[in-house]
């Protein structure tokens, strides 16, 4: 490839990349401006502030809501890992009766949206008084469809495995859960990686669910609380919006730069054999 083709071809996917660079590049720089410039043509804050970056810590309890979702999407990405991964091993190497219909029922669960089951849901966790707690947002997700497209990733790689290192090991004189945990976890560190990924985006980022079931600001996570800040006759700030938007989201994007080469090489793995 010549030098000058080379270099087209950097400043089309230059090009391609500034719809979706531009309003990450937006949001932090506007987070610095005073909030009569933020609707301003200027890309770049006339009047610096760092005002609105205060501001998102003296209007809520911003620090405990951010807790609220680091803990929550930390314990969600390890209880999909521990469901996830048993139940695709399951699926892929055990056979027994009916297999392949209860893993058609089970996928059926990602053709329900949540806005279906949101209902009978929040009666049910209002009749074990675990609303306006975390519980919900916690047990919904392991055991829900983000579950049910985990299961999914881990089932087709463990298809992927040779039977001949089981059978070795069963030379070896190991049982299935020996085979499962010194085995195959090792060998599915690049689908556990791209789930644990994609489970912690999905728990970081929900939305839904808490506005449902939380009711205290202390309890609130981050895309519950980016909606509560407003001044006293109820208009947006829109400078502190932004300000804690870039906060909850530069960690997110520092963690997918750093793993993105896992999660595309994990979901390449996955589809290999159906």
């Amino acid at each position: 490839m010549s030098r000058r083709t080379r270099l087209f071809l950097y400043a089309v996917l230059l090009a391609l990349c500034v719809p979706f660079v531009f309003p990450t590049w937006w949001m932090i720089t506007s987070s610095f401006k005073p909030n009569a410039e933020i609707f301003s043509a200027a890309l770049w804050p006339r009047h610096w502030t760092v005002q609105p970056w205060r501001q998102v810590f003296e209007l809520q309890p911003f620090a405990q809501q951010y807790f609220n979702s680091a803990y929550i999407a930390v314990l969600v990405t390890a209880g999909t890992l521990i469901v996830a991964s048993m139940a695709g091993y399951a699926f892929a190497r055990i056979r027994f009766p009916g297999q392949n219909g209860l893993f058609l029922v089970v996928l059926t669960g990602l053709l329900i949206p949540s806005e279906v089951t949101i209902v009978p849901l929040f009666r049910m966790f209002n009749t074990l008084g675990l609303v306006d707690t975390h519980w919900p947002l916690i047990l919904v997700p392991i055991l829900g469809a983000p579950s049910v497209l985990a299961t999914f990733i881990m089932r087709q790689f463990f298809l992927t495995l040779p039977g001949e290192l089981e059978e070795a090991a069963r030379m070896d004189g190991l049982g299935r859960p020996a085979i499962f945990r010194r085995i195959a976890l090792p060998l599915a560190r690049p689908a556990l990686g791209a789930v644990a990924i994609f489970t912690f985006l999905h728990s970081w980022n929900l939305y839904l669910e808490p506005v449902v079931y939380l009711s205290t600001r202390t309890r609130y996570t981050l895309p519950q609380a980016l909606t509560q800040f407003t001044d006293a006759y109820q208009g947006q700030l829109w400078n502190v919006q932004l300000s804690a938007a870039s906060m909850t989201a530069i960690p997110v994007l520092i963690v997918f730069v750093i793993a993105q080469r896992q999660f595309i090489e994990g979901l390449a793995h996955t589809g290999l054999k159906g």
